[in-house]
């Protein structure tokens, strides 16, 4: 599958690197990493666990601006770098030194694919953009990671916060009308990731036929539309433009936060016959027959009525006990949990959220890749590299 004619470096003692995932799916793609931060670099781990060998290159003395950003830390590393840069390697390069130019240079010679998230022209300004890449490598697929896209919207800062802010996603988020809020993680530059690698994978299947690569482009700011899916939807086909609803649905009812008498409780009733089973499971089955409540379209129309109603009845049981109770019914529900008790749900429901890989001062504990594969499951051979650990090798193996 490799469009350059160069085998991944040995390790020091001789044997084949770990980060060569042999016997993977993308056993054998060579990607070289220039994205920093969060978009890029999420989407180059999925690609990593999944067999490719992944070099990051980073900028010397300084590296990715997530090594800076803690606490949290482990191991003396901050979480937010750990948390999506394992099973790669890191190359430190200045590419305003003509040696280390050439190196980058001919790591593109050498690459299947090449990820990048700077702001639009800053690599062709080092020499390393799409058109001289191509040129170098007609086999290579190139990912460029933007905030606004590489037109009018190059110069704006492609923060997170920023694009959902701009983007919508705060307009309809928040505890009510006038109160945006912002998600609690990342959100859009994961999603742009998981777009950027889904683009990846298919300009590497295209080019199993054409023996040509290409430029995959993807930015926070459409990536973002696309997700807002119904909401996005709703505005494109009828108009609509949706404001803050709280924890409420625009379409859907009841589909909320209620307290039940220790904790929050969710509910997320997707249609009548859960409604009514919820109705049987609250010893209230007169609500189903409400006239109000009796299908979704009222229920939406009346969600502030029957909101109070469960509110009432809601309020009588511990979150953990209308769990118990309702989803045997097949009633949609569950307690507003923390990331401990999320990390502990997933345990005892057997999805392995974990995955332990071998740190230098002992195990370290990361989120587990979520793509199940029954033959070739993800990898986690190598901890997240320390800033240049792998430059001498991958320099001699470029310098070669």
């Amino acid at each position: 599958m490799s469009a350059g004619d160069g085998v991944p470096p040995t390790s020091a003692d001789g044997a084949p690197p770990v980060s060569a995932g042999g016997g993977l799916p993308l056993s054998g793609v060579l990607v070289a990493d220039f994205g920093r931060v969060l978009a890029a670099p999420y989407a180059t781990m999925l690609l990593a666990d999944l067999g490719a060998d992944v070099v990051k290159v980073e900028q010397p003395a300084r590296g990715d601006d997530t090594r800076a950003w803690g606490p949290p830390h482990a191991q003396g590393e901050a979480t937010y770098f750990l948390s999506v840069n394992r099973n790669k390697r890191s190359l430190t390069l200045d590419l305003r030194e003509p040696a280390d130019h050439t190196r980058a240079v001919e790591l593109v010679r050498r690459a299947d694919v090449l990820f990048e998230n700077f702001r639009p022209g800053t690599m062709a300004r080092h020499g390393l953009g799409y058109e001289r890449a191509h040129a170098l490598n007609p086999g290579l697929v190139y990912c460029s990671v933007s905030g606004f896209g590489p037109g009018p919207g190059a110069a704006l800062p492609g923060y997170d916060l920023l694009v959902q802010a701009v983007g919508g996603l705060m307009s309809v988020t928040g505890p009510g009308p006038g109160e945006p809020v912002k998600t609690g993680v990342a959100l859009v530059d994961v999603l742009t990731g998981l777009h950027a690698a889904v683009g990846v994978l298919a300009a590497l299947r295209e080019r199993e036929t054409t023996g040509e690569g290409q430029h995959v482009e993807v930015n926070l700011l459409t990536s973002l539309l696309s997700s807002m899916v119904n909401q996005a939807a709703g505005y494109t086909l009828a108009g609509a433009v949706p404001g803050i609803l709280g924890n409420r649905h625009p379409s859907i009812a009841p589909y909320e936060v209620f307290e039940a008498a220790d904790r929050q409780l969710v509910v997320a009733v997707g249609n009548d016959r859960q409604f009514a089973a919820l109705c049987e499971g609250l010893a209230a089955p007169e609500l189903a027959r409400d006239q109000r409540f009796a299908t979704n379209t009222g229920r939406v129309a009346h969600v502030a009525e029957l909101a109070e109603a469960l509110s009432a009845l809601l309020a009588g049981r511990t979150a953990a006990e209308w769990f118990e109770l309702l989803t045997p019914l097949g009633v949609p529900c569950g307690p507003v949990n923390d990331l401990a008790g999320a990390f502990g749900l997933a345990e005892s429901l057997g999805l392995s959220p974990r995955a332990t890989v071998a740190g230098d001062q002992g195990p370290l504990d990361l989120v587990a890749n979520p793509i199940g594969l029954s033959r070739t499951p993800p990898r986690y051979d190598r901890r997240p590299p320390r800033l240049g650990e792998h430059t001498e090798e991958l320099t001699a193996w470029l310098d070669s």
